[in-house]
Formats: C-alpha cells, structure tokens, sequence
C-alpha cells in the first residue's frame, strides 16, 4: 500500500545510484555501504514528511525545493522534529506550511 509519489521517488533514487555506479569510479565497497546508508536514510525521511504531510503540503515543498533547496531542507528538518517531539498530531496542510513559512522568514529576517 505505497504512495505512487514515494514509489516514484524510490525509483528515481535508485536509477541515480545505478547510474553513480556504472558511470563513476568505484573507491570500494565502504563507499557504497555509505552512499546505501544515506540513500536509506533518505528514503526513511521521505517516507516520514509522506506521512506527516498532505500532498498539497507536499507539492509547495516540492516547488520551494527547486528554487531553494536549502530552505525545503530546513522546513522538512523543523517539521520533522516537531513530529517527533510529538507537537504535531495531525497531518500537516498547506496553509499550516505556508504559516510555518512565514515564521521561518521572520525568524531569518530578523537574523541578518
């Protein structure tokens, strides 16, 4: 009972480490046990923001994430601690984003 959207992104990852592996050098197998080790860790992250958010959430994430990737980064980052910490309990919508976006923009403003 997989998300087509982490399926699609698991195949993605995969045909990006296929072809790391045929295309780039191979510097032994602690290097794929690392490069495996964050395609996991990836992968599991992924699968968390899946559950935490809903797919409109996911989608602005998505679209921030190609015009600044460090952002989406932060915001997945903060999201995900909240969860963990147990501060959300239930799916995270669109406009609960764009709110947390905004306190993160007053939050960085205010920094420099």
């Amino acid at each position: 009972m997989a998300d087509p959207e982490l399926e699609a992104i698991r195949q993605r990852r995969m045909q990006e480490l296929m072809a790391q592996r045929g295309g780039g050098s191979h510097q032994g197998p602690e290097l794929s046990a690392q490069e495996e080790a964050k395609s996991e860790a990836e992968e599991q992250r992924q699968l968390m923001l899946t559950r935490i958010l809903t797919s409109e959430a996911r989608a602005r994430l998505a679209r921030i994430a190609l015009v600044k990737l460090e952002k989406a980064r932060g915001v997945e980052d903060v999201i995900l601690r909240a969860a963990q910490t147990g501060q959300i309990v239930e799916k995270v919508s669109e406009e609960r984003l764009i709110s947390l976006l905004e306190q993160i923009n007053t939050q960085t403003t205010k920094e420099t």
